[in-house]
């Protein structure tokens, strides 16, 4: 009876909201309508196939050559969005008025119902207390004592692929191995454990698995985590519990799957988070021979404060937010890499020359040794500029505000303004990519991707810009209190991975035409096939 109702009371609650929403949408003006965008291509989903298109980039691309730095678009509904890659503006955004422009509610929801209460789902103090926790964690002098794990587990996925290269050159997917290894290391590093072996036995942890699998179901997901979702949450249409019962009765199978990864991520990082503990008491909170970050993690907690510590929930959360995007952004930028080195030959002879020559005198260089490599730190750097993981990042204005930018627009109405009206709960989409290749910025040749450009002094206007970035003068890894806190951690593992293998592989491109699926994280796929992502590549013995 219960459920009847409830099944009747919330589409109907949905509704009433979606009446509202679009009467208001459609007879309203809207500040923001001065800022000159393109039409909706759509009256329900307004430009967000587009933005959220598997090409997105070059949508993003597109917009800036016709409209410049700042852009109106509109989301569902003829909702209003604010899409910005102006340098003033970011550095607003993301360093002197980062209180203002914080995560969007549909990331922070979607995350706290995947994750629980991590760093990707808090705001405020909370998110701070746990930022301040997890900063030894992810320490330079951490870091060099992690480089033995790293050269462990790629020496052993090279193995393999030289076992493969036997008998000549051999098709293989990379990027399951890519991802394998990036786990392992994770795993290790971070969880003391292993959960992915790198090795030929086909089978799969369910962890795993559901780590692996989230990316590309998410995707398919994403109107009901921007839109449905957060509402559902904020009017608390019903509890937890119940939402689940109906969710399971609704026609979406991508939904069951969603759950499901869901409950095998929590009741694994529980299980992961229990034994840990249960070690840490045996042994003594102050014993720090376990160097892996959740030990350390837990220890630092231990001695905190009470206003400081971390609740269980909290610590928790922290495993699977750790493990998932450890992966997946590596994985994907380590692909984007053999890629372009398959692509450009010339580039990886280039490569394999430099890691030759310092492997005459270093085995296996420490942190400061493989740093000192200046071509593959280009290339890496290049790599990162030109195909950043995640293309786009989204804020969500939590008051009204003004945003100052670096160079003046015109209005709709042929006006001239130098700052940009920004209304209460509008959503602000950051451009990651066309920020990292604005020729404004990176000069003409700025869509190329040359290594060569970091072996000498960058143009003045890249350091004039000031991007409020944390690597490099990109934006890749965001930048102010919520950019990555493990970008060390990724760069030391591409490039410990790149030096093993490159040494001893070449990575050429098969006969299969690879694209990009640059909505999210970036992952390759064959064909159609986007749900399952895969790199095969051509590798043989390098001579």
């Amino acid at each position: 009876m219960l459920d009847s109702q409830l099944l009747r009371t919330v589409p109907a609650l949905l509704t009433a909201w979606i009446v509202w929403t679009v009467l208001k949408r459609f007879v309203f003006s809207h500040p923001l309508d001065r800022i000159p965008g393109p039409p909706a291509q759509s009256f329900y989903t307004g430009n967000l196939r587009q933005v959220f298109n598997a090409d997105s980039p070059d949508y993003f691309r597109a917009l800036s050559e016709k409209y410049g730095r700042v852009t109106r678009l509109f989301g569902l509904f003829k909702q209003r969005i604010l899409h910005v890659s102006d340098p003033k503006a970011l550095q607003h955004i993301f360093l002197k008025e980062q209180h203002i422009y914080e995560e969007s509610t549909f990331f922070l929801v979607t995350n706290m119902k995947i994750f629980g209460p991590g760093l990707l789902s808090t705001l405020g103090d909370q998110h701070r207390r746990q930022r301040k926790m997890l900063n030894p964690v992810f320490s330079i002098a951490h870091m060099r004592r992690m480089m033995p794990t790293f050269y462990s587990v790629t020496y052993d996925l090279r193995r393999i692929l030289l076992a493969k290269t036997r008998d000549g050159p051999q098709t293989t997917d990379m990027l399951s191995w890519l991802s394998k290894a990036a786990l392992e290391i994770v795993s290790l590093c971070g969880l003391g454990k292993s959960l992915s072996p790198v090795t030929e036995d086909e089978g799969e942890d369910p962890y795993v698995t559901a780590i692996k699998t989230l990316t590309p179901v998410s995707r398919h997901l994403r109107l009901m985590r921007q839109y449905i979702l957060p509402f559902v949450v904020k009017y608390k249409l019903a509890p937890p519990p119940v939402l689940r019962i109906i969710s399971d009765r609704l026609p979406l199978p991508r939904l069951h799957q969603m759950s499901g990864i869901v409950d095998t991520m929590h009741d694994v990082s529980v299980g992961i988070f229990t034994q840990k503990k249960k070690e840490l008491q045996e042994v003594g909170y102050s014993d720090d021979n376990q160097k892996d970050f959740l030990s350390i993690l837990m220890r630092e907690n231990a001695r905190a404060s009470a206003g400081d510590r971390l609740s269980d929930n909290e610590v928790v959360a922290q495993i699977s937010t750790l493990m998932f995007a450890a992966m997946d952004t590596t994985s994907s930028a380590l692909s984007r890499i053999l890629w372009l080195l398959a692509v450009h030959p010339n580039v990886q002879s280039k490569l394999r020359e430099e890691i030759r020559k310092v492997k005459q005198e270093f085995e296996e260089p420490d942190y400061d040794q493989l740093s000192s490599l200046t071509y593959l730190d280009a290339v890496c750097r290049e790599s990162l500029r030109l195909y950043s993981p995640v293309p786009l990042v989204t804020r969500q204005a939590r008051k009204d505000a003004f945003l100052p930018l670096s160079n003046p627009i015109r209005t709709m109405d042929g006006k001239e303004i130098q700052s940009v009206y920004v209304p209460k709960d509008t959503l602000i989409n950051v451009p990651i990519q066309a920020v990292n290749e604005d020729p404004g910025i990176w000069g003409p040749d700025s869509y190329e991707w040359k290594p060569e450009r970091w072996l000498s002094p960058l143009p003045d206007s890249v350091h004039e810009a000031r991007i409020p970035g944390v690597y490099s003068n990109v934006m890749t890894f965001i930048g102010g209190s919520r950019a990555c806190i493990g970008f060390k951690f990724s760069e030391m593992e591409m490039k410990v991975m790149l030096f093993v293998l490159l040494d001893a592989l070449q990575f050429d491109l098969g006969k299969q035409e690879i694209q990009w699926n640059r909505s999210g994280i970036a992952t390759p796929f064959i064909g159609n096939n986007e749900l399952q992502p895969e790199l095969p590549m051509l590798i043989s013995r390098a001579a």
